[in-house]
């Protein structure tokens, strides 16, 4: 099989220091948290950034101070900013992370609009995908495609058949969020079984749900994504002390399928960054 690529996702958007209080908000936790993810074996870095009250913020010199300490602490990591950033942001605002000297070598495309339960929608119509496509061909940013439910695989093949989207496709599955689909075995085989060959893919899971969808991706050869956005519990009740005890997690998973570790460099190549 393919080597494992392993993406930390270090401290989203809504998970607070109040839910486990090694959450990072600021620089130097950021910079901490993702050393300590690389370190375990995390190839990609799933980059929010906050301020220092943890208030999200997708602002332009926030991004650049954060990723300056990420690369400072691991030179070769990949960082991926986020653009879906926060409920309620312009698309301008989402958008900001991708228009730093130098660009991002990754960054994410979130693939249609979710109820993300009570009155919270997280907007994405077809021409916001289009633009944020668009804007990342322009800069040759490499986009994860974000894909909550079976239609967004849909929507990612029709822009692709116009040329927004470009191969290959590397598509990251969110499963277990509300308004989305459902984190079993049978739906994860089902948005398996949806994308094209020659594409790449990465799992998520929410909760308790994170390592048995990916420890599924694992013994299928698809790639994992673990850390504080997903999941702030090692083990049922225990709350985990950094992102690199999640992904040495992934990692002891990894060494019962057989699949060895992606590097950084090896990471670009499966993913064609290189």
């Amino acid at each position: 099989m393919e080597k494992l690529i392993i993406t930390a996702a270090i401290c989203g958007a809504e998970v607070t220091k109040e839910h486990n209080n090694n959450v990072p908000y600021t620089v130097d936790e950021i910079g901490r948290e993702a050393e300590a993810a690389y370190n375990a074996g995390a190839s990609i870095i799933h980059l929010h950034v906050r301020e220092d009250d943890g208030t999200p913020t997708q602002n332009k010199e926030r991004f650049r101070k954060c990723i300056e300490e990420v690369k400072k602490r691991c030179p070769d990591v990949i960082i991926q900013p986020s653009t879906g950033g926060a409920i309620g942001m312009t698309n301008e605002d989402r958008l900001q992370p991708i228009y730093l000297e130098p660009p991002p070598e990754m960054a994410t495309l979130d693939c249609g609009t979710m109820n993300f339960g009570g009155d919270e929608i997280f907007v994405n119509t077809e021409n916001t995908i289009i633009f944020f496509a668009e804007e990342m061909n322009k800069r040759n940013i490499k986009y994860e495609l974000e894909c909550f439910d079976k239609g967004m695989i849909d929507m990612v093949l029709r822009l692709n058949k116009k040329g927004h989207i470009k191969e290959p496709m590397h598509f990251n599955f969110v499963l277990g969020v509300i308004g989305g689909i459902s984190a079993s075995p049978r739906d994860l085989n089902f948005l398996i079984g949806s994308i094209p060959e020659g594409s790449t893919y990465t799992v998520c899971a929410v909760g308790r749900h994170e390592f048995p969808m990916v420890s599924l991706s694992i013994e299928k050869g698809g790639h994992a994504r673990v850390g504080f956005e997903d999941n702030i519990y090692l083990a049922k009740e225990v709350l985990a002390k950094s992102n690199g005890e999640l992904v040495e997690k992934v990692v002891r998973i990894a060494n019962k399928f057989g699949r060895v570790i992606a590097s950084p460099n090896e990471a670009r190549k499966i993913l064609s960054i290189l």
